[in-house]
């Protein structure tokens, strides 16, 4: 594991900016992560901070970002808009791009790579992290929100929690099987939403799932190589 550095950027978004933090590995791969919270909270969330300080470590350049807002076509909109900023950063250089988020943040990113994948000349974004994906609203599984999780041609890896309120395991794995790309399903045993797990501490579960989404990501790098 290796140290990283912070730097704070604004990132023009129409008439105003989105306040993001990079965290530059001192050794840096060839690919980074783009990652946003949920409905709540902003960028600092605690889960996102801790999971970047891991992949960052483990050299991935991360790009975490606030965006207020609980509107998802205004939330992937901005999320876009961070990802071109990065692709045209002319300080990191990277063969590719893992988007990621939680719960809303999620949702956003998903949105946003399902806009960018219907354009065949792009290959940036290399894959996808869905933590805590909010499939359905709390008791009311009758109306998923998976419009865009079919369209994803990247592969992509869910990370949820077995009783989490807002994603039914059944629907979760169905949804999954019929995705067209490779899709991976980590649970966190026993986690809500919120990846609260009784007799657990936060960060014994925040370990569980940086582990687990820096080996997804590495393994697909590794094939890339091949």
């Amino acid at each position: 594991m290796g140290g990283f550095t912070e730097v704070k950027v604004k990132i023009p978004f129409g008439n105003k900016y989105l306040d993001a933090i990079f965290s530059v590995p001192d050794k840096i791969l060839t690919h980074g992560v783009i990652l946003t919270h949920g409905a709540g909270g902003d960028m600092n969330f605690s889960h996102l901070v801790s999971l970047v300080a891991y992949l960052a470590s483990h050299g991935l350049l991360c790009l975490r970002f606030t965006c207020k807002g609980l509107n998802i076509a205004y939330r992937t909109k901005a999320y876009k808009t961070v990802v071109e900023y990065l692709k045209s950063s002319g300080e990191y250089k990277l063969s590719g791009v893992f988007l990621g988020g939680r719960s809303m943040g999620s949702r956003a990113a998903a949105s946003v790579t399902r806009q960018i994948s219907q354009d065949d000349n792009e290959d940036f974004i290399h894959g996808l992290i869905l933590l805590s994906y909010p499939l359905h609203r709390p008791k009311l599984q009758s109306k998923l929100r998976d419009e865009d999780l079919f369209f994803i041609k990247c592969p992509v890896l869910f990370v949820s929690g077995s009783e989490d309120e807002m994603c039914e395991k059944k629907l979760l794995e169905g949804v999954a099987s019929k995705m067209k790309t490779p899709t991976e399903i980590h649970w966190v045993e026993k986690a809500n939403h919120g990846m609260a797990v009784k007799g657990r501490t936060p960060d014994d579960i925040v370990m569980e799932i940086s582990t687990q989404v820096f080996l997804w990501i590495k393994e697909i790098i590794e094939q890339e190589h091949k």
